[in-house]
């Protein structure tokens, strides 16, 4: 863990327990891929999540999490979130000094920097309600498990709106998209 991803993760902590959020955080082993993290991961509890900083052509930015399985597609997420043109991945220098995270530990919860309010929160409607959340707490080596409850809190402190918005159709067995 770099030096700077040890602050960020403090100064997170620190505003959890202002708000009076206890979650717990386990080892997460070091992986470069949704697949590879799996693996490694083994049982924890909890629905795991990608989380990607999009960028539309007018500079928007829109933070995006769904089910870690859930395909997102870019050619037409645009008309669900009401972004002006096609979204496209937003630079790490645009992650870093926005959310003061990096490609590979993007998380909702560095929106607690985004203190301008530039940011547009988008969560997949499949996962409301779900029992229990994984992210990473601004470190790629670590996951922390909170519920919704909690998440409405921790959103409401930082003066986040949560857009939920389907993302997929279906999942790829044809059935309901993963919880």
């Amino acid at each position: 863990m770099t030096i700077d991803e040890l602050l960020e993760r403090r100064r997170l902590l620190d505003r959890l327990s202002q708000q009076g959020i206890d979650a717990a955080i386990v080892a997460y082993p070091a992986h470069d891929s949704i697949e590879q993290g799996k693996q490694l991961r083994g049982d924890l509890p909890g629905t795991f999540t990608k989380n990607l900083l999009l960028k539309d052509k007018k500079g928007r930015l829109f933070f995006v999490t769904a089910h870690e399985d859930t395909d997102i597609d870019l050619r037409t997420l645009h008309t669900k979130v009401d972004a002006r043109g096609r979204l496209g991945f937003a630079a790490a220098d645009t992650m870093s000094e926005r959310l003061h995270v990096s490609p590979g530990t993007a998380t909702p919860l560095a929106l607690f920097n985004d203190v301008d309010h530039e940011v547009v929160l988008i969560v997949d409607e499949h996962l409301r309600g779900a029992a229990q959340l994984n992210f990473h707490p601004m470190t790629h080596t670590e996951s922390i498990g909170v519920t919704w409850p909690q998440l409405d809190t921790f959103f409401a402190s930082t003066g986040h709106d949560i857009t939920f918005v389907r993302l997929d159709t279906e999942s790829p067995d044809g059935g309901e998209p993963p919880q």
